[in-house]
């Protein structure tokens, strides 16, 4: 257990959630610094007599470009994605560059946090294993925004003699995206009926690809409000668990360990069946997942492989032990403890899997004789346990 103990807090510093909250705060700081050098357009700092004169020119609003590109890569690092990993990667020595190159006092914060955010991501190479891979919806809002400026832009290209101001293939491209977004700003018009169809055609086709684009945003964020709602956890939240505790089940004892866990600082999640519970937990701002502790598929959800130890001290020591079973094959060099309900069962978890049980009407006993006994010390155990158990009613039973 030392060791662990003394593991733990390298794992914060350098863990997962440090490389992906690192980027964030590089991103929002591109985006900041690049916004206030945005009329810049000469490099002053100490890489100035290096730079090449293209660069200086646009050094001054490049920066928030890069902080939005930072976004969508962190966006993917909270979901784990290998590609998202290699983005943030190739960002962060671009970031720190141009913090270096804006030579602002509102940059140097930028250049700061980009060098430490690398080493964090770097090290935790291992983690951002999956594929990109797009659903159906996805794919065909895609399919459909690449289409639409595809058609608008080689169709304007081509009918460039019945547009005002549409001379090259960038103009036509331009054309099209202000067209199809609504901006519509009228320096390049058509001049002819043709064209003029043909402009409404990009507007049809070009809206509807933009609002199914918009679908898949608004999905996922409406989803996961939906989720904060019932009490469960997000995809993305699930994935930034790391070096946790995972309480299955909800009984009796719940409430302590959940005061336990949260006053010594340790990241908990607890998967629970009751969805009724599940919200009173999440009103606390606790982690939960509404879901069978005994199966597979859950566990795997809240990082069973990546988990310091599992609990499980429900009011049924059957539900216990099928938990347990499923956890030890999970993981097999898992830290699971266990509570008995009826001290009768303490062999039965054991040969489960958990490597200490604990009967709380043993340990009950316990305190209550040597109280008896004018034992203090055991008066103020038993009352922060009473405390920890009065402060909620989560844990009863119907």
């Amino acid at each position: 257990m030392s060791r662990r103990a003394g593991v733990a807090p390298r794992l914060r510093v350098f863990g997962v959630r440090a490389a992906v909250w690192l980027p964030t705060a590089v991103a929002l700081l591109s985006v900041v610094t690049g916004i206030v050098n945005i009329q810049q357009t000469a490099v002053s700092g100490p890489l100035a007599p290096y730079v090449p004169a293209a660069i200086e020119r646009t050094a001054g609003f490049t920066g928030a470009f890069t902080g939005f590109l930072m976004l969508a890569a962190v966006f993917g690092l909270r979901r784990r994605l290998r590609a998202a990993w290699y983005l943030t990667v190739l960002l962060l020595p671009v970031t720190a560059v141009q913090g270096i190159a804006q030579s602002s006092p509102y940059s140097y914060p930028l250049v700061a946090v980009s060098l430490l955010s690398l080493p964090t991501v770097l090290l935790n190479y291992r983690v951002f294993d999956r594929d990109l891979a797009f659903s159906s919806t996805q794919f065909a809002a895609l399919a459909a925004i690449v289409g639409a400026q595809a058609y608008g832009t080689i169709g304007t290209y081509v009918l460039r003699d019945e547009f005002a101001n549409v001379r090259t293939v960038l103009d036509a491209f331009y054309y099209t995206l202000v067209t199809a977004s609504t901006v519509g700003y009228g320096d390049a018009a058509p001049t002819t009926q043709t064209a003029r169809l043909f402009g409404m055609s990009v507007i049809v086709i070009g809206t509807a690809s933009f609002a199914a684009a918009l679908g898949t945003l608004i999905g996922p964020a409406i989803e996961a409000r939906l989720a904060t709602a019932l009490g469960t956890m997000t995809d993305s939240q699930l994935d930034l668990l790391e070096d946790h505790v995972i309480v299955v089940g909800m009984g009796d004892l719940t409430v302590p360990i959940i005061e336990e866990l949260t006053d010594a600082d340790t990241p908990f999640v607890v998967v629970t069946r009751d969805p009724e519970k599940a919200q009173r937990l999440r009103e606390r701002d606790v982690e939960v997942l509404t879901a069978d502790p005994s199966d597979e598929e859950p566990l795997r959800r809240v990082g069973i492989e990546r988990a310091r130890a599992l609990v499980a001290a429900t009011n049924d020591d059957a539900q216990d032990a099928l938990a347990i079973l499923t956890a030890r094959e999970l993981n097999s060099g898992l830290t699971i403890v266990a509570a008995a309900t009826e001290r009768e069962n303490e062999k039965k978890l054991r040969r489960a899997g958990a490597d200490t049980v604990i009967s709380p009407a043993v340990i009950g006993g316990h305190l209550l004789v040597e109280s008896a006994m004018g034992n203090r010390e055991m008066e103020s155990v038993a009352d922060r346990i009473s405390r920890a158990e009065s402060e909620s009613d989560l844990a009863d039973e119907e």
